[in-house]
């Protein structure tokens, strides 16, 4: 036994460094491309619209992806996804004429398939890491897995600003496409065969889930991160940029440092919701949190509208409301997780994080769209109100294990 959790302990911990990896260079990449485009003198929707084929084929890969996991194995989908980044890495490496905007969504595109394959796989192959009575383990290995994660992203922030200014473009995509191309080929050596394959064979329509559930969750979800997205992927960087001042230095080493700590709260969430009692959350305590989330990017619209200084009134509340959302991020994290069927359980998860791209599609337009229309305290409000509809489809939820059918 104790040999058997030794293995699952390093697969856990491969799989957790594969997710790394990849998520330090997407965090990097998305941070090299808003600053080098703003830079270059693009308007905020068209920044916004580079990303939209990448929030895009995301959705169309969580489903699709979910379905590939569950026939061919959670390794080799994360596999696949490692080698698509390094492809659209090497996209990016063309001479700077080449560097349109249909060229640059392209690229945008196979890194979006290849972040879904990479986050699904290794979502779903916690479940099959973690004992089934083990639901407190299986609560903080997700919450470890997804805090890291943003952590590391966090970093890819402050990675990409701090490359642009000291490499260039060019040069900083070239470094981050060679070291994932070698974490690439340790994966294919070490990753455990045949993970998460169901016994089984699903069909193609098999994707769309029939649990009430996992389709309340998942609509939860779209809104929860359509509403951090819409005013945090374009908005934000470039009201830093522009009303601050501010350089690609200090706007990446800001928001480096907000999901960094955003993600370390993930990690903690487990304490902060009930496992110091020796409890596990459910629907009330998920509920419990997003509604005072829901407040802070009402409260920010109220202050600015007010003429409350921008200057600690803007990242007090960030703060705020990423100490928040992470806890919020975590639980959802965890009770998909939870409430997914074991046999083919990248299918429910894929079917759920393709609702978390489309959340994240929505906020990214929007984002740009409504900044460069009607400006910062527009993008506030209507964060607030997707916090309202999450709140809403929380409410619906049953509690339960919520499996396939």
């Amino acid at each position: 036994m104790a040999g058997l959790l030794s293995a699952d302990v390093r697969q856990y911990a491969l799989i957790t460094g594969n997710y790394w990896a990849f998520t330090l260079t997407d965090g990097a990449l998305r941070m090299l491309v808003v600053l080098y485009f703003h830079e270059l003198g693009y308007a905020p929707l068209q920044i916004a619209l580079l990303f939209l084929f990448y929030e895009l084929f995301g959705i169309i890969t969580n489903l699709a992806g979910g379905w590939l996991g569950a026939r061919l194995g959670l390794n080799r989908t994360m596999n696949l996804g490692l080698v698509l980044q390094v492809a659209a890495l090497a996209m990016l490496l063309v001479p700077a004429a080449w560097l349109t905007v249909p060229w640059v969504m392209a690229a945008q595109a196979l890194s979006g398939i290849a972040k879904d394959l990479n986050k699904m796989s290794a979502k779903s192959a916690i479940k099959l890491l973690v004992p089934k009575s083990a639901e407190g383990s299986l609560y903080r290995w997700v919450a470890l897995l997804t805090g890291s994660k943003n952590a590391l992203k966090g970093a890819g922030f402050f990675l990409g600003g701090g490359l642009l200014t000291v490499l260039g473009f060019t040069s900083a995509v070239a470094a981050m496409a060679a070291a994932l191309a070698l974490v690439w080929l340790a994966s294919l050596v070490l990753l455990k065969q045949e993970l998460g394959r169901a016994k089984a064979k699903p069909r193609f329509r098999d994707i769309f889930s029939k649990s009430r559930n996992i389709n309340l969750l998942s609509a939860a979800r779209l809104f929860l991160f359509g509403a951090r997205d819409v005013w945090f992927v374009v908005a934000l960087p470039v009201y830093l940029a522009t009303v601050f001042g501010w350089d690609h230095w200090q706007v990446g080493g800001f928001l480096a440092s907000w999901v960094i700590g955003y993600g370390l709260i993930q990690s903690l969430a487990p304490y902060l919701t009930g496992k110091r009692s020796g409890t596990v959350p459910g629907v009330q305590a998920a509920l419990g949190w997003v509604l005072p989330l829901a407040l802070v990017p009402a409260l920010i619209a109220l202050g600015l509208s007010a003429g409350v200084s921008p200057y600690w009134l803007l990242p007090g509340g960030l703060l705020l409301f990423g100490a928040l959302f992470a806890v919020n991020s975590s639980l959802h994290s965890y009770l998909i997780v939870s409430h997914a069927s074991e046999d083919g359980v990248s299918l429910d998860v894929g079917f759920y994080y393709m609702a978390n791209a489309g959340g994240r599609l929505l906020g990214t337009l929007l984002s740009g769209w409504v900044y460069q229309q009607a400006g910062l305290i527009a993008c506030l409000w209507i964060s607030c109100g997707f916090l309202l509809m999450a709140a809403v489809f929380t409410h619906r939820l049953k509690p339960g294990t919520a499996c396939r059918t």
